[in-house]
Order: structure tokens, then C-alpha cells, then sequence
């Protein structure tokens, strides 16, 4: 039995309009919370959201019904936001500086059983402060980063959507994750 997400790619593929809306009810959100978490910005991510969605829609014949769903959609939505990336490096060159920001492990985003006012607090600000540093990764980086630790998808599923070699999925997350503990370990 197929995945529902393939099931209805094959029926909005025949023009079911409502199962392209399926489609996009399911991803709406993942794919902006993703395209956020990169581009760090509201109105970029949002454009890549329905950049995303338009390109899904022209290419349902090129889908291939061998590989996950997900895995498709996902891989559109973080090219994207990298093409953004590029043209906004491109741009505005003191961004360019930025590549020798630092950080720590996205573990270190997870909330503790017992909250108090005083723990979120420092939670809260602890999140601002991996989002700020997840933001100043070189590219190659915060795109793995982000698949990982944000999107929690596993290597395998991160190599597909970037369409590299799992080993250089783990390199770039090992490097990631460096660049990160040496930007926040004067700051936690």
C-alpha cells in the first residue's frame, strides 16, 4: 500500500484539485517552519512556501513514486532557501563575513520536564541564542543543521533531499555542530 501523500500526488496529478490542497495542508507548516529556520525571515519563507508549492504542482508528472514523498517536497523547499541564501550572500556582502560563526548541538534547544518561570526564561533565551547562531552557519552547514535538528530528519533522509553521499551529510553535521559549541560556549 502506498503512502497517503503518493496516493494523493497520483490523484492530484489527474487534476483532483482537492487533493492538492490535501497535499498542502499536510506541508504547509513543516515547510515554513524549514524555509523560517533557514532564511530567517518571515516574508522569505513564506515565498519559499509557495515557490515550493507551485513547483510541486508543475513537476507532479516528474515525481517519482519509487521515493518518499517528504523527501521530494523537502528537497524543493531547501533548494530554494539555498538560492535565497546565495542571491541575499551575493547582495549584501558583510553577510559573507559571517562564516566563522560558531554554535552548539540542537539538543541543547529541548525543554526540561520540570518548567518553572525562571527555567523558560532562560529557555527562551537560550533558543534565541542557537536560532541566532544556527542563522550565521556557512550554508552548507545550517541547511544539514537545520534538516537535522529542526526538521529531525535522519542522515539517509537528509543525503536524499540534498542529493549528497550520506558520509558528507555526517561530516557537515559533525562541523555544524563544532561551529555551534564554539559560538555559544562563552555565551551559555
Amino acid at each position: 500500500m502506498k503512502p497517503v501523500e503518493t496516493r494523493l500526488a497520483r490523484l492530484a496529478r489527474k487534476g483532483d484539485q482537492r487533493a492538492f490542497a490535501e497535499i498542502v495542508d499536510m506541508y504547509k507548516d513543516k515547510l515554513y517552519h524549514l524555509a523560517f529556520r533557514m532564511t530567517s525571515n518571515r516574508q522569505e519563507a513564506e515565498d519559499v512556501v509557495q515557490e515550493t508549492f507551485l513547483r510541486v504542482y508543475k513537476n507532479l508528472d516528474r515525481y517519482d513514486e519509487n521515493q518518499k514523498f517528504s523527501t521530494w517536497i523537502y528537497r524543493i523547499a531547501t533548494n530554494l532557501c539555498i538560492d535565497r541564501l546565495r542571491k541575499r550572500r551575493a547582495v549584501y556582502s558583510l553577510d559573507a563575513e559571517s562564516s566563522d560563526h560558531e554554535g552548539l548541538d540542537g539538543y541543547a534547544m529541548l525543554p526540561s520536564d520540570d518548567r518553572t518561570p525562571e527555567s523558560e526564561l532562560l529557555l527562551s533565551e537560550t533558543q534565541r541564542l542557537i536560532q541566532e547562531s544556527i542563522a550565521t552557519l556557512p550554508i552548507k552547514y545550517k541547511s544539514v543543521m537545520i534538516l537535522r535538528y529542526l526538521q529531525d530528519l535522519s542522515l539517509q533522509e537528509i543525503s536524499d533531499v540534498l542529493d549528497m553521499p550520506v558520509t558528507t551529510v555526517k561530516t557537515r553535521v559533525h562541523r555544524g555542530r563544532e561551529f555551534l559549541r564554539k559560538k555559544l560556549e562563552h555565551k551559555l
